[in-house]
């Protein structure tokens, strides 16, 4: 699992779809900033995915640290959980904040 080498990590995430942006193919709004790590490949052969939060402005790109990795039993597209470095979220409310899209997936944190 590719995903877990960033853990602890600091890591810039390129967001494409910002807080309070439309999902383009469902009816629902981030409710986080979410984006991906560029020049990196997931297991869905698409570039690593990441929640930013800790933020509550909508951003274009973010510097902070990798603290868990929202591992998806279900699919194979891990997410990587970013946050301002220094700030700590226990695990229930990185489930709280990203449940928006991620109560669709099995799913266990890593950290």
């Amino acid at each position: 699992m590719l995903s877990k080498q960033y853990l602890n990590k600091i890591v810039t995430v390129k967001m494409d779809r910002p807080l309070g942006t439309k999902h383009p193919k469902h009816d629902w709004v981030y409710e986080t900033n979410y984006g991906f790590i560029p020049n990196t490949i997931s297991g869905d052969g698409e570039e690593l995915d990441a929640y930013v939060l800790g933020i509550d402005k909508p951003l274009d790109e973010f510097t902070g640290r990798c603290i868990a990795v929202i591992h998806r039993t279900d699919d194979n597209d891990d997410k990587l959980i970013v946050v301002p470095d220094g700030l700590d979220l226990d695990d229930e409310i990185i489930e709280s904040e990203t449940a928006y899209q991620e109560k669709w997936f099995k799913h266990i944190i890593l950290r």
